[in-house]
């Protein structure tokens, strides 16, 4: 692991990075601002590695101008209806940043603080690892309780996988649904939309015009069926009424299969034909969100002055379903809430072959 100065936010606090590589090819750089990765550079068929995410090469740009790219993302995942939310008869007002909604825990979320970094020693099969820890108080962004979290990023030591642990406790009850927000092209340039998705779900969550949650759908017989491989592009231009209101895919699928003893279970698998590269995202969450960069138009750039448009990334956001706070908990809308004496875990794995 190496760690360097990245450069000093507008307060005068400085921002460091860490470079984490496993010796097997796979290499993640990380800075300490929203937990960001940078960069995550995998291997393709030949040997030849490319960074697989979106993002700036500087740290300006992730200041003023990041449509959450890399972030660590929380307090709450996704959106939360109406930026408020009732919690044992209480009711809390949220952080407006999505229209009236709440999003990825609102203006100050988790992806805009500065993380304490440290090395962590590696467990069994890791090569490296990362712990990043913040406590977020009573009231931040409307959330109630202190939240103490801890993001851990481990590389194995065995294959190129990249492992995001999460744990989060609280002095009093709230809700929590922490994820991660990268976008990835596995060519390393271009269009995502050729990329082959898989999403071992048969079910979607349909959405308003504010992308928020109504109810959950079959995928059978729709554009949103990803239970065999299929090219992103297939059916993104039909007419549905799903696919026009969110300009695309932007909607959360509930993951099929019971987790294993390991508590994971699989959520996606994309592909990239060109390169050979594949990715397969294991989880102990029930569900996923697929955004296909519907809202990259051009005005971002990456390094060496690369535009960002429309498809040039993806996300596969691992998460308990939008909107949970409104609905009742069941198997249906797992609950998102947290009490003292708990601990919030969850895993993610991004395994690339």
């Amino acid at each position: 692991m190496e760690v360097r100065d990245y450069g000093h936010l507008p307060d005068g606090r400085p921002v460091h990075e860490y470079t984490l590589a496993n010796g097997l090819g796979l290499r993640l750089t990380a800075i300490t601002l929203g937990g960001i990765v940078t960069g995550l550079w995998v291997p393709d068929a030949h040997g030849q590695a490319a960074n697989v995410v979106l993002g700036f090469d500087n740290l300006d740009d992730y200041v003023h101008r990041n449509p959450s790219f890399g972030i660590i993302v929380g307090r709450y995942g996704n959106r939360i209806a109406g930026a408020s939310f009732e919690l044992d008869g209480e009711t809390h007002a949220l952080s407006r940043n999505d229209g009236p909604n709440c999003l990825h825990g609102g203006v100050e979320g988790f992806g805009h603080r500065l993380w304490q970094a440290e090395p962590d020693a590696p467990r069994a099969g890791e090569a490296v690892a990362l712990l990043l820890h913040d406590t977020s108080p009573h009231g931040d962004q409307g959330f109630p309780g202190e939240l103490r979290v801890s993001v851990r990023y481990a590389l194995s030591a065995t294959e190129n996988s990249w492992r995001i642990d999460y744990e989060a406790t609280t002095d009093r009850a709230t809700v929590v649904n922490l994820t991660h927000h990268d976008y990835f092209n596995l060519a390393g340039h271009g269009s995502v939309l050729r990329h082959r998705l898989t999403l071992p779900a048969s079910r979607y969550s349909e959405v308003d015009e504010h992308l928020i949650p109504l109810c959950h759908a079959a995928v059978e017989g729709t554009p949103f069926d990803f239970r065999r491989p299929t090219p992103i592009v297939a059916r993104l231009r039909e007419a549905h009424p799903q696919l026009l209101r969110a300009r695309g895919y932007d909607h959360n699928w509930l993951l099929d299969g019971r987790p294993g003893a390991d508590g994971l279970r699989p959520a996606a698998t994309l592909e990239d034909p060109h390169s050979g590269r594949r990715m397969d995202v294991l989880t102990t969450e029930p569900a996923l969100q697929f955004y296909s960069g519907n809202f990259l138009d051009g005005s971002l750039a990456g390094p060496g002055g690369r535009v960002y448009r429309q498809g040039d990334g993806l996300c596969l956001e691992t998460q308990h379903n939008p909107d949970s706070p409104h609905h009742e908990a069941g198997s249906d809308w797992p609950s998102t809430v947290l009490r003292p004496g708990e601990t919030w875990r969850s895993t993610t794995i991004h395994c690339f072959t």
